[in-house]
């Protein structure tokens, strides 16, 4: 049995996950969906260096999972793969589901696609947190209205603190065995950092035709991957 940490991105907890658990747990794995420190039920909670890292780990560790699939979307991909190597042998894979991925000595606010400035100012003028998306915001994304109203119902701000850390890895992310799911509504290649990895042995490249939530536009597809995933020797 499989046991999956699944980890949302930014502004979600772990009811991001609520039509995706069932299918796992009816396929015989385990499912244990993560809300981070400063989101969803955990709003105003403090959050401080590398405390995102530590919840995952703590979940894993915790609960004496073994046979582990982290899985990190969007934002969460980078406290994923640092938590990643922080459990040892307990770990099978890393999933990636359209994911940032994180580098050394960098941050989700220091890669950020139109510089870090733009990203900065927006949370320094959001009190510190990062405004969630509005449902205008969502749209293109193949989801339907009942979707967007959950994924906007579901959303909190995010502490910027966690935006801004620096993730530390001891060892290439390449050394890790992954899989990286590339949701095509929100672009149809992957960025350069990702085509660097999955063209080396170990990570494997996975497309659904969907866009940037693919647990709240394909559900029953997105279990299907990560069942796929779970068969790989």
């Amino acid at each position: 049995m499989t046991e999956f940490v699944l980890v949302a991105g930014a502004w979600l907890g772990a009811s991001a996950w609520d039509e995706v658990v069932p299918g796992l747990r009816a396929a015989g794995h385990g499912a244990h969906p993560v809300t981070l420190t400063g989101v969803g039920e955990k709003s105003g909670l403090p959050v401080a260096r590398q405390t995102h890292v530590a919840d995952i780990v703590d979940v894993v560790e915790r609960l004496d999972l073994r046979d582990v699939v982290l899985v990190g979307h969007s934002y969460s991909g980078i406290p994923v793969g640092q938590a990643a190597e922080r459990i040892g042998d307990r770990l099978a894979r890393v999933v990636f589901v359209d994911a940032s991925i994180p580098a050394d000595g960098e941050s989700f606010v220091s890669t950020w696609w139109q510089g870090p400035a733009v990203l900065e100012a927006e949370i320094e003028g959001n009190g510190g947190f990062w405004a969630p998306l509005t449902a205008a915001d969502f749209e293109g994304q193949g989801l339907t209205e009942g979707q967007i109203e959950r994924l906007v119902a579901g959303s909190t701000p995010h502490p910027g603190a966690s935006l801004s850390d620096r993730a530390v890895l001891s060892r290439p992310l390449g050394s890790l065995p992954a899989t990286y799911v590339k949701c095509l509504l929100d672009g149809p290649e992957p960025s350069d950092d990702v085509a660097e990895l999955v063209a080396e042995e170990g990570w494997d490249l996975v497309t659904m035709k969907t866009g940037h939530w693919p647990m709240y536009s394909r559900p029953d597809e997105l279990v299907r991957v990560l069942t796929g995933v779970a068969a790989q020797p």
